[in-house]
């Protein structure tokens, strides 16, 4: 629980918010979350797709990201397994080169209370360059130089990733030592925390 409030609770909260109210779509919070998560999941923000299904992640980058982690839909859509909290709860509208960022005033307002909430977490995936500058605090690094000191984070329980958005192609073609590398060494760690889970 975060401050005596049940997070089923929270949860209904979170989702009948309507702070911004000028959001081309219109307010719709989508997340994912139990008290027994054992990964947490930080992205960007919905896209238009996930803000029509009210599902998170469920778009292309959603199936590339549970490539990386080698997990199905049932498993990454199990709150217990995995809870997914992006830095924007709501799809944030069109900017010249792609979706706009994540609404400012989302993650202050609601991140303490949900992650406080969630006990269990042994990894936190930071997806993009948004979730990792909130959380890794490290603004002058790039995703790259993030994403290469992998190993160190992960002593910490985080794990910075690029995102898997399809217009990110082009970073993962020039840098094939993540594939090679990092993604091996993510799917072991998530593997072996997703076996625990289920004893």
């Amino acid at each position: 629980m975060s401050g005596d409030v049940p997070l089923a609770e929270l949860l209904d909260e979170v989702r009948a918010c309507t702070v911004c109210t000028d959001l081309p779509l219109g307010p719709r919070p989508v997340l994912q979350a139990d008290a027994a998560a054992r990964i947490l999941i930080i992205g960007q923000a919905p896209g238009t797709r996930v803000h029509a299904t009210g599902i998170p992640w469920n778009d292309p980058s959603g199936a590339t990201l549970r490539r990386w982690l080698d997990v199905d839909r049932e498993t990454f859509y199990d709150p217990r397994c995995f809870a997914i909290v992006p830095m924007g709860l709501c799809y944030p509208g069109r900017g010249r080169s792609g979706d706009l960022p994540p609404r400012p005033e989302c993650a202050p307002r609601w991140h303490p209370r949900l992650l406080g909430a969630l006990p269990n977490v042994q990894l936190t995936l930071l997806v993009g360059r948004y979730a990792q500058d909130r959380y890794l605090g490290l603004r002058t690094d790039s995703v790259t130089a993030r994403v290469k000191r992998f190993r160190s984070f992960l002593r910490h329980r985080q794990a910075p990733l690029p995102h898997p958005s399809p217009r990110n192609r082009l970073w993962l073609r020039e840098r094939p030592w993540f594939e090679a590398e990092i993604i091996p060494e993510l799917r072991s760690y998530v593997g072996e925390i997703l076996e625990q889970s289920s004893r």
